[in-house]
């Protein structure tokens, strides 16, 4: 793959990063892409941004076929749940594992539903190649079976190559709106998850000198408003896999982040009011609630379609000789790294609120400002 290819799979592609911001902030956007280009690899950026997501995990092992020296096998698993969803029979999962299949590579698919559309329709535009599995991520009984298959299709030529992309959250509200069993769902698919395949396969990731590539998220380093579940889980998981890539260097593993743009990858429905205590719901208000879907929903509809440059970056981790410690796929990522390392906290907290969601005032909020108008 060359180094031209390369860059432009790990730095460039689409992405809906053209927010309407103030004039200020439009002033900071193209200074910030000036600089792109020009300041040292940044840390994360948003992967699309707490997209209420459902589950995704690729994995990703290697044989024998030329031109690379190892066949490539593709285990995909999703996890279907409330919101967008990328996953193998859709998204960048389903990308994923056709563009594999294309080049040439043996590919194990893991869906939640065997009997899926995306998973009908990958068998039906993949080759032989191409075999699914049925997983959900939150039964170890089912991790154990796939862990074992790919086990004994792998024990003799060991695993090139593992794709983590999980990406589950089905709630988007402030913390304190947020249920606590959304948070632990969160970290049970897109942390745990991850973690128990990882480590299940890592025998034969050692024995190959294999690659692991995670899809995580800019919302994990970055205090997306309204996304402190997601981006929690994220955060653990970005972590999680820096100490890897750095633990497993002597074993000759290379480990590689995708942190994508917002692209549209599935659907997503939200029912938080009706689990509302009464308390916060008078607190906040049904309108704040209301208000921030809706912002969502908005934001929704500037998400990238094309997902190519993130099956680009996938790629690129698992097959270049020396691939990049961190992907960036999607336009405008710079200007938000840019300001989160070098800008004051709240020009940060600014910028995230015009680009994502900036509700209203809660209720309760409101009314002290009137009074207080009223008393003035």
């Amino acid at each position: 793959m060359s180094s031209g290819a390369r860059k432009g799979a790990g730095q460039e592609g689409a992405g809906p990063w053209g927010c309407p911001c103030s004039a200020p902030l439009l002033m900071v956007n193209v200074t910030g892409q000036w600089l792109w280009h020009r300041l040292p690899e940044l840390s994360v950026l948003p992967s699309a941004p707490g997209t209420a997501c459902t589950l995704l995990l690729l994995f990703v092992c290697i044989l024998a076929a030329p031109p690379w020296p190892l066949a490539l096998s593709l285990l995909c698993n999703s996890q279907l749940l409330p919101g967008l969803a990328p996953r193998c029979d859709s998204g960048f999962g389903q990308a994923t594992a056709r563009h594999l299949d294309i080049m040439g590579f043996r590919v194990f698919a893991s869906v939640l539903d065997l009997q899926s559309p995306g998973a009908q329709e990958l068998r039906r535009s993949c080759s032989p190649r191409l075999t699914l599995l049925q997983m959900d991520l939150t039964k170890p009984e089912d991790i154990q079976r796939v862990l074992q298959h790919i086990q004994a299709h792998t024990n003799s030529t060991g695993l090139w190559g593992l794709v983590n992309n999980a990406g589950f959250n089905d709630t988007i509200a402030d913390a304190e709106l947020s249920p606590l069993g959304k948070f632990r769902s969160c970290m049970e698919v897109n942390f745990f998850g991850s973690l128990e395949l990882t480590k299940g396969l890592l025998p034969l990731l050692r024995s190959a000198s294999g690659r692991i590539v995670t899809v995580s998220s800019p919302a994990g380093d970055m205090p997306f408003p309204c996304l402190a579940a997601y981006g929690a889980s994220k955060a653990a998981l970005s972590l999680l896999m820096d100490t890897f890539r750095s633990e497993l260097q002597p074993w000759g593993i290379k480990v590689s982040l995708i942190l994508p743009g917002y692209y549209k990858t599935g659907k997503r429905k939200q029912k938080l009011l009706a689990s509302l205590p009464q308390e916060l719901l008078q607190a906040y208000g049904e309108d704040y609630v209301e208000e921030i879907n809706q912002q969502f929903i908005q934001f929704m509809k500037v998400a990238v379609e094309d997902l190519s440059a993130v099956v680009n970056s996938i790629t690129d981790g698992l097959l270049a000789a020396n691939p990049a410690v961190r992907y960036y796929p999607g336009q405008g990522l710079g200007i938000m790294y840019f300001i989160h390392r070098y800008l004051p906290y709240f020009v940060r907290d600014l910028f995230l609120k015009g680009f994502f969601i900036n509700p209203k005032l809660p209720r309760a909020l409101r009314r002290e400002h009137h009074n207080d108008v009223k008393k003035a």
